[in-house]
Order: structure tokens, then sequence, then C-alpha cells
């Protein structure tokens, strides 16, 4: 996905992605805080911070995080946050989270949380995240991931599409792993979250047009067979919920 397209995007919401409990009360940002394990003299590299939610929460555990995002509005909208909290050890900048501007291990943890899929070359990116780890430093990955069926997760992603222009693609938790693992890491940990999501906060989040909205209504409810399953519809109107999920990835650099 081009660059402009994801600034144009999140420049747009960012002060949604800061206010968006999905993203500031999500349990996958518990779990990464856990797994991560961050120590107090560690320097840490958050990419694609979002609403800052992420990088003020590995910078309460570390020396100093370094925040990174290509969108020079979430970045001042996730600064701004982040110190409204009275936190301070972080330094923001903006650059292309998948050409890192830092030398070769340089970080004791890297992490990014919700984000990878909207990278044109996610396994490139991840190369270069582990290149700037220090040896034996940590990944924490999270990313939202489809089922395992390839025409399911393509539904999927057709229906993440309308919402987004800007999205990418989502892999299943396997092919996150492929990457990972081709990029030199050591997989340590993986899991799975279900993330329960109600339908029209998701679309409003991205200002989604009335007819899309329309769109993506018509899909849900009549997506069928692994994609109804993943999906899960319940309710309606207002009501309407539906579910995601999340993958959970803890790595080592040798």
């Amino acid at each position: 996905m081009p660059d402009s397209l994801v600034q144009q995007q999140f420049g747009a919401n960012a002060e949604r992605y800061v206010t968006s409990k999905v993203h500031a009360q999500g349990h996958s940002l518990k779990r990464m805080v856990e797994l991560a394990d961050p120590q107090p003299g560690w320097l840490a590299l958050d990419v694609a911070p979002g609403g800052g939610h992420s990088a003020l929460a590995i910078a309460r555990h570390v020396q100093c995080v370094v925040a990174l995002d290509i969108t020079l509005a979430m970045l001042q909208a996730a600064r701004d946050n982040t110190r409204r909290r009275g936190q301070d050890n972080l330094v923001w900048v903006q650059a292309d989270g998948g050409m890192l501007p830092a030398p070769e291990g340089e970080f004791d943890l890297v992490t990014c949380r919700i984000a990878l899929h909207h990278f044109p070359d996610q396994a490139a990116a991840i190369r270069d995240w582990t290149r700037v780890l220090k040896p034996r430093g940590a990944l924490l990955l999270v990313d939202n991931i489809g089922p395992d069926d390839a025409e399911a997760v393509a539904f999927i992603n057709r229906f993440e599409t309308i919402r987004d222009p800007s999205h990418g693609w989502i892999y299943p938790l396997a092919g996150l792993e492929a990457f990972v693992r081709d990029a030199g890491l050591v997989i340590e940990h993986r899991e799975r979250l279900l993330k329960p999501m109600k339908f029209y906060p998701w679309m409003e989040r991205m200002q989604v047009s009335m007819e899309d909205q329309a769109m993506l209504a018509r899909m849900l409810w009549n997506s069928k067979g692994t994609a109804r399953k993943f999906l899960n519809p319940q309710g309606e109107g207002p009501e309407t919920t539906f579910s995601l999920q999340e993958g959970i990835i803890r790595a080592r650099k040798p």
C-alpha cells in the first residue's frame, strides 16, 4: 500500500486512535508488555505507535522508547497523549517503519502492535527490525490475523479494505511466524487472541461512507463458511458486534 495513502488515512483519523478503547485497552496491550518483560536499562523501539498506547506502556518500564511512525499527525497525537500522562522518556521520530534510520544492534526490544498489515513488504520490515536488535534482543509483534483457509482470508481482507483503503494484507498466524523465522529470529512464544468488535464504531473510526457501511453490513451478514465462523456477527442495528483475531509473537535474536 502506498505510504501516501497510509498517511492520508491515519493523519485524518489520528485522534480517533488515541481515544479508541480497542487500542488503548485491548487485551493484547497487556499481553504484549507481559511477554516483552521490559527491563529498566533497556532502549526500546515502538514501530507505528498509533495513539501511543504501546509506546506508553513499554516506556513505564524501560530507560527510553523511540516511537517511530511515517505519519506526522499520528506522532503528534501520540506524543500529546503520552505527555498528558506524565511520561517523558520517549523520543518521537517521523520515518518509514520498514526502513529504519537506526544502526545495527541498537535496541534491546522492538515492538509493533496492530500495524504490520499496513506495510507494503511485511517480510522486509521484520528483517529490518531484526537488524536493529542487539544480540539476544526481543521482538514483540502483535497484529491482526486471518483464518487459515485461503478463500476465507481473502474475504476478510476485502472486508477490511472497504473499511480502510490503506489496509494491506492480514495473514494467518502461521504466515507471520514464517516471516519472523525467515528474518533469522527464534520464536519463543505464539498465541491467538479473540478481539470482539462493535461494528459501527469500527467503521466510524475510519469515517466510512454510508454507502460503504451498507456494503460492509451486507458482507458481514452474507458471509459463509469459515469466514462467517471467523467474523461471528451478532446483534442488530447499532448493537451489531463481530469478531477479529490478533496474533502475538515473541521472538529472540540469536
